[in-house]
């Protein structure tokens, strides 16, 4: 364990590292000013800054820089805010030892120094300084898991889907590193695909792991059967054996689960129990998505029914999450006309790399306190083709100019 000492007197010096040599104590260090203080710390270097001193000794009165503005540097340095320090003082000024304790010290002891005393606060504060150590480290392991796991998260997501005839993009703004809402697409065969988009009760690391839970799930339901009733009633049925398998907070959570046939023309879907999302039929009528069911894993058996859409020409469908709803409804009265009103606007190009961008201002898209996903898809008929990313259409200039 370090100890730093600083004071101008040497007298003083000498008096404390007595005092230190008898209680044992035999890394320690003296600096008769505050400049020579910070000298030592800075020529660690940032490496070594958290190891370099487990304590300071300082005086408060110094000429040049005194304890108290050496203090207040030191806590304005994350390399060494945690570095407990101890004023000594001769002084009886009650509110400038406050001014000390106020800027950082944790403690002080008075000249003439008590040996005893003098132990029993170095002992409290080296204590502290363990304490704060081994919580920083356990934070950092827990940040480095969080990492991995929203990575993990991440790459459950789907990518971006651009084919002649339907084009699938998201945006996904987590409130904090893991997040309870999800999307997911999956290819069924030449004409059809299959879309989600879901909302776990709550937020955060709990919420995460059930949703992950369900995107497991959710790959093999869809792949075995697609059909929309069924697949909700699939994932109800396992939302429920989780449940039973655990005790404590009840999870459910809200989706809208569709199958688009670019062939038949038409838009399968079943909401459950989440906001109204919205559908452009042939660039005319905004249609809303609101029928369905209730929300997955209220009960052990629950009614579904699903609605169909048809087009002719084109759909382009909004899907969202409530995070959207409330962000927009934080500047506005109600969000819903100005999400149905998103959904009937042209989307051009730009609108292909950040979906959310067409709902949600970016001034408002920051700390926001729920997640936020905005899913949109686009779908033509065979005589039409949907807008193509910039980036997938010049690849696809670039292949071509290479076979020919």
């Amino acid at each position: 364990m370090s100890i730093l000492i600083v004071d101008d007197n040497q007298v003083n010096l000498f008096v404390v590292e007595k005092i230190l040599r008898n209680a044992g104590y035999e890394d320690y260090r003296s600096f008769t000013s505050a400049k020579d203080l910070f000298k030592h710390l800075e020529n660690a270097g940032p490496a070594f800054a958290q190891n370099t001193a487990d304590v300071i000794l300082m005086d408060i009165m110094m000429p040049e820089m005194d304890g108290i503005e050496a203090c207040r540097r030191l806590q304005e340095n994350p390399l060494y805010r945690d570095i407990p320090v101890i004023f000594v003082t001769a002084l009886e000024d009650s509110q400038k030892v406050a001014e000390a304790l106020d800027v950082g010290g944790i403690d002080y002891i008075t000249k003439p120094i008590n040996k005893v005393e003098l132990a029993a606060r170095l002992r409290v504060a080296l204590r502290l300084k363990e304490e704060k150590d081994w919580h920083k480290e356990h934070e950092k392991k827990i940040r480095d898991e969080l990492d991995l796991a929203q990575q993990v998260q991440h790459n459950l997501l789907s990518e971006m889907v651009q084919e002649d005839h339907i084009h699938i993009n998201a945006s996904y703004i987590p409130a904090f590193k893991l997040a309870g809402d999800m999307y997911y697409w999956h290819k069924i065969d030449e004409n059809r695909y299959a879309a989600i988009v879901l909302d776990m009760m709550g937020h955060g690391i709990s919420a995460s792991l059930v949703c992950m839970f369900i995107s497991s799930v959710l790959r093999d339901v869809i792949r075995n059967f697609s059909e929309p009733e069924r697949v909700i009633k699939e994932l109800n049925k396992w939302m429920v054996m989780l449940e039973k398998k655990k005790s404590g907070l009840h999870y459910y959570f809200t989706a809208v689960y569709l199958v688009i046939d670019t062939k038949k023309k038409t838009v399968e879907y079943v909401n459950a129990g989440h906001p109204p999302c919205f559908a452009l039929v042939d660039g005319r009528e905004t249609v809303p998505m609101k029928k369905g069911s209730c929300a997955i894993g209220f009960w052990e058996n629950i009614k579904v029914e699903k609605s169909i859409i048809e087009y002719e020409k084109s759909i382009q469908i909004l899907l969202y999450t409530d995070g959207v709803m409330e962000a927009i409804e934080r500047k506005f009265e109600d969000g819903i006309p100005l999400l149905a009103e998103a959904a009937g606007r042209k989307w051009d190009k730009e609108t292909i790399d950040a979906p959310i961008n067409l709902v949600i201002p970016k001034e408002l898209q920051a700390c926001q306190p729920d997640d936020m996903c905005v899913v949109m898809i686009q779908a033509k008929a065979e005589s039409e083709q949907v807008l193509k990313h910039p980036a997938i259409e010049a690849a696809q200039k670039y292949s071509a100019a290479g076979l020919a």
